[in-house]
């Protein structure tokens, strides 16, 4: 039994949201976006939500650049391949935006070859006082 929801649904994609798109190749997530009202943005900052495609190590290695592109509610989408063809596995995508201060908190079937997982920049809770006897 499937969702009856759209992938952008989702993916959280609401109108007017700044979007942008990095090496991810789908035919059709453009036009999705679009549809949905989103905004695309080629000036990468302050994003609500980035698509972004890494399937390699060094893909991975580039998420500590993109965490500061996004809006401080923000989120990473990190796309990749699914499955036996998948070149990095999901506890790695995991370990490498855990590394950039990113929570991971939602996993969605991206397309039937891929899968996305979306990463939010970990909340600052506010200077706690010691817990007595510590």
């Amino acid at each position: 039994t499937g969702s009856t929801k759209s992938r952008m649904d989702k993916s959280g994609v609401k109108g007017g949201m700044r979007v942008a798109v990095m090496g991810v190749k789908d035919p059709t997530l453009s036009a999705e976006l679009a549809e949905k009202g989103a905004v695309p943005v080629t000036a990468l900052a302050d994003l609500d939500l980035l698509f972004y495609a890494a399937d390699n190590a060094a893909e991975l290695a580039r998420v500590g650049a993109l965490a500061p592109l996004l809006a401080e509610k923000g989120a990473l989408w990190i796309v990749s391949t699914k499955g036996k063809a998948a070149t990095v596995k999901g506890v790695e995508v995991m370990a490498a935006a855990k590394a950039h201060g990113l929570t991971d908190n939602k996993v969605v079937a991206f397309s039937p070859t891929h899968t996305s997982q979306r990463f939010t920049r970990r909340k600052v809770e506010p200077e706690a006082a010691p817990e007595p006897g510590a």
